[in-house]
């Protein structure tokens, strides 16, 4: 009897030290889904070679990592969306205690502050081909964003140059994109900072391709130290012309080799965010960098890769030979964290205050023609007259303290198509004629214009006052950028 009982016990301990060793997938009932999307035969433009070998290898990685992998490679514009919309419905079948990661190697761009991943077929003659040509990465987000998810996670190789000359006017790299505003759980890298480029590589692979495929398969490491030691290796080999960047809203923690836990990350927020939006402030990191060997800083700062970071290195190490690159980074990082708002805001005052610090950017083209897009729109707000900041902007401006102009008759012809611009236009605030109060409260949708008494104002003040009372009323109504879809959804709300 002792000889089964003893055999069962080694049996026992034997299962439980393979378990430890298995990939979560295999040890918990965690299922994990990967869509590999690998764009390198481009027909209008030169090929990516090494977006086809990041593919490959990357596949490769997250099927050692019990991910089941749909690769998906050289995809024109409907198999691109084909290939999202299965995955999806793959990820919904699955359950909702599901990991679902797309990784895209090929070209990226952003035109008018939204981001969009090149389809092989693509061939724009101007920028206005892009959205009815390309795939919005919000598209993309949204998609996996409304369906119950553990975590998702987007790594994006997609920051390479614009190689399409029709879009000279486009602006560089990607846009900032902040999983905070969207559904929580997710994680998004990319290859470089928003609003840089990113290098193919000399080698196989690209640059931060070759340092995934290194650091992530080392095991039991959250996925934020996973992209921080990423983003060091790449700056290294680099010398700091390309640094990834992140952001993060995920609630729970996540491994690609090891046990992941159900339970929230031990620091939650104390990944490396590329915003401005950290705890530490400038102060702090002084505190931290001071004393410290200017390598051992670097690293420091690189890794948490944020705006009060890279400010203290800049005062502290002013001669140090990695500082004007640094400043580089920090000077674009702040033009794109006020694009990102400008965008996100999306009013001419907005535009007016990127134009009056960035006039010169890459970005300042599709500013100016933002600006002209919204300037009907906004036609009921003061005009800027000089640089204001935009939370300044988009204070609410009382209508009394306007100048009041001549009165003027209401068109009856044109007043109701004004009722009808916007379907989503707020009514208007209740009217009110200062000093000649109503006898008598008019039943809806009814407007009564009575004589005011001999002290009073003119009559035609009280059509004036109603004159004010429409024109104010509608036009502080717009919100949303005419028929556009993309500033509603992922990344666009108040989050600095």
């Amino acid at each position: 009897m002792r000889r089964p009982l003893l055999r069962q016990l080694v049996l026992a301990s034997g299962l439980v030290a393979l378990t430890q060793l298995m990939t979560p997938s295999q040890a918990a009932a965690e299922a994990r889904l990967a869509l590999v999307i690998g764009q390198s035969a481009y027909r209008t433009v030169p090929e990516l070679p090494n977006a086809a070998n990041d593919a490959k290898g990357m596949a490769e990685l997250l099927g050692n990592a019990g991910f089941t992998v749909t690769a998906a490679p050289n995809l024109a514009q409907n198999e691109m969306r084909q290939a999202i919309s299965d995955f999806a419905g793959k990820v919904s079948a699955s359950g909702a205690d599901t990991i679902a990661l797309v990784f895209y190697a090929g070209h990226g761009l952003q035109i008018d502050g939204e981001n969009y991943l090149v389809p092989v077929d693509l061939d724009p003659k101007r920028e206005a081909d892009i959205p009815l040509q390309g795939v919005r990465l919000n598209d993309l987000l949204n998609t996996l964003g409304a369906l119950p998810t553990r975590a998702r996670i987007f790594m994006l190789d997609a920051c390479r140059n614009n190689p399409f000359p029709a879009l000279s006017g486009a602006g560089h790299g990607l846009a900032i994109v902040d999983t905070k505003a969207g559904a929580p759980g997710s994680f998004i890298s990319y290859s470089t900072s928003p609003g840089a480029e990113a290098e193919d590589g000399s080698g196989a692979d690209s640059p931060y391709t070759t340092a995934a495929l290194t650091v992530a398969r080392q095991p039991n490491i959250p996925i934020e130290e996973v992209f921080k030691r990423i983003r060091i290796a790449v700056a290294q080999s680099t010398d700091g012309r390309q640094i990834p960047w992140e952001s993060s809203s995920l609630t729970t923690d996540f491994r690609f080799f090891g046990e992941s836990s159900n339970q929230p990350p031990a620091a939650p927020g104390a990944n490396a965010m590329a915003l401005a939006s950290a705890t530490r402030s400038v102060e702090d990191w002084r505190k931290d960098l001071q004393g410290k060997d200017a390598k051992v800083a670097y690293d420091l700062v690189i890794a948490d890769d944020t705006v009060p970071a890279y400010q203290a290195y800049i005062e502290l190490y002013a001669q140090d030979i990695r500082t004007p690159r640094l400043r580089t980074v920090l000077e674009r990082r702040r033009q794109m964290l006020a694009w990102d708002r400008a965008v996100a805001i999306n009013t001419r005052a907005s535009y007016e205050a990127y134009l009056a610090n960035w006039d010169s950017s890459d970005l300042a083209a599709t500013a100016r023609r933002l600006l002209l897009r919204v300037q009907n729109r906004n036609y009921a707000l003061p005009v800027a007259a000089a640089a204001v900041p935009v939370a300044v902007a988009m204070a609410p401006t009382c209508p009394c303290s306007a100048p009041t102009p001549p009165a003027t008759p209401i068109n009856p012809t044109v007043a109701p198509v004004i009722k009808k611009r916007v379907d989503d236009t707020p009514p208007p605030a209740k009217r009110k004629v200062v000093d000649t109060p109503p006898k008598r409260r008019p039943p809806p949708d009814e407007v009564v214009v009575e004589r005011a008494p001999p002290q009073g104002p003119p009559p035609g003040a009280v059509m004036q006052g109603i004159g004010i009372g429409i024109g104010i009323g509608m036009g502080m109504g717009g919100g949303g950028r005419g028929g556009e879809m993309g500033h509603g959804d992922y990344g666009r709300s108040n989050r600095y």
